[in-house]
């Protein structure tokens, strides 16, 4: 967990950092897919396909201690702060979610029941591609709202903090 943390704190300061280096790193917003991994919140591996000039898809898997989570986004990008290869993002999506047995709630979202839930997504972020080298980082907030099968609802901010090799 503090190897996750550490490298949160590190992809945050380059993102912070990156419109301050926009006039020594050429940058742009040309890729069609990326892999990489999500971390904060929903922690996992996540994949992103853009389908139009300004729309993507993206797909996570999210893994917690005893539980498993499947999420599928639809986002639109626009550029930010005229800076190349900086773009915000939003969009809505849709999740389901299920965990093997109870989990104690820690300060964050757990089931605490062995239930599956089905929640419905929305993200807004934004994310910096480097030209130089096949790499995006982002930053995000994805609020979902989810039902379990046994009729408990949950709300979470769900923040995100993502690097991906893109291609």
């Amino acid at each position: 967990m503090k190897f996750i943390k550490s490298i949160s704190v590190v992809i945050l300061s380059i993102l912070l950092a990156a419109p301050a280096l926009g006039q020594q790193l050429k940058t742009g917003t040309t890729y069609k897919t990326a892999v990489g991994v999500r971390g904060l919140g929903t922690s996992g591996l996540t994949i992103k396909h853009f389908t139009g000039n300004n729309q993507a898809l993206e797909g996570i898997v999210g893994f917690y201690p005893n539980a498993f989570s499947a999420t599928l986004l639809v986002e639109r990008y626009a550029p930010a702060f005229s800076e190349p290869g900086l773009n915000w993002y939003y969009g809505i999506g849709g999740h389901v979610a299920t965990q093997s047995d109870v989990v104690s709630n820690e300060g964050l979202y757990r089931r605490e029941t062995s239930e599956v839930g089905f929640g419905i997504d929305g993200i807004f972020g934004i994310e910096y591609k480097i030209q130089e080298v096949p790499i995006a980082m982002s930053l995000d907030f994805k609020p979902f709202f989810e039902v379990a099968t046994d009729g408990d609802a949950f709300i979470a901010l769900d923040p995100g903090l993502g690097i991906k090799v893109t291609f």
